[in-house]
């Protein structure tokens, strides 16, 4: 088995250890750090989040990959750098305020920065404003997510994807919403450019969203 398979594999199993070693002696092998983000890690989160789409695979069998690939791409960073390959792009993601719900945000974060973005996370309760001054200090973020878990907080994401649109950066930069009470028709209806599921469904929109 190719080592860039066996990477995949142990990530989609979790198993942080063996992903640890294996990254490393990949390395130590000369396999091009590009190869192992592409063939090895970026792969199986491609992996798990369809199985997680098709309900094959549940919410713990996906923190355990994204660990698991968080604890690779750790390794292989500084080499990616050296080597010029950089973040697909830069996204800020936040829980709209009001709202204190940190475990789907928290895993849409570590399934987008799986999929190459590099992640800038405002944490929760995020006044609409916020998402605008995260804007200002990273022109070059080409995507915001948003997150409401309740249905009270409904309310607080039409304000900040209008503060969005408000401050300029309508069309400028994709705005993703997602969360329990949240639907497409919610989406469409507040101007949002895309609508998430979950976080496999989320990774993959990000990507589309700027291909």
């Amino acid at each position: 088995m190719h080592k860039c398979e066996e990477i995949s594999n142990a990530i989609i199993k979790g198993k942080v250890k063996d992903v640890k070693e294996l990254v490393n002696t990949a390395m130590e092998d000369g396999i091009p750090p590009r190869d192992i983000l592409n063939n090895g890690m970026l792969s199986a989160m491609d992996i798990i989040g369809e199985d997680f789409a098709k309900g094959l695979v549940f919410l713990p069998d996906m923190m355990y990959a994204s660990s698991a690939m968080k604890a690779g791409l750790e390794i292989i960073k500084p080499s990616l750098s050296q080597a010029g390959v950089n973040p697909i792009g830069r996204a800020v993601i936040g829980t709209v305020k009001g709202d204190q719900h940190d475990i789907g945000k928290n895993l849409v974060a570590l399934m987008v920065e799986s999929a190459g973005f590099e992640i800038i996370d405002l944490g929760v309760d995020v006044p609409a404003e916020r998402f605008v001054t995260a804007l200002e200090e990273n022109p070059d973020c080409k995507i915001i997510g948003a997150s409401a878990l309740l249905t009270t907080t409904m309310d607080a994401l039409k304000e900040a994807v209008a503060a969005i649109h408000d401050a300029g950066y309508k069309g400028k930069v994709k705005i993703m919403v997602g969360g329990a009470p949240i639907t497409q028709e919610f989406a469409d209806q507040i101007g949002a450019d895309a609508y998430a599921t979950d976080a496999g469904s989320a990774a993959v929109k990000a990507a589309e969203l700027i291909s």
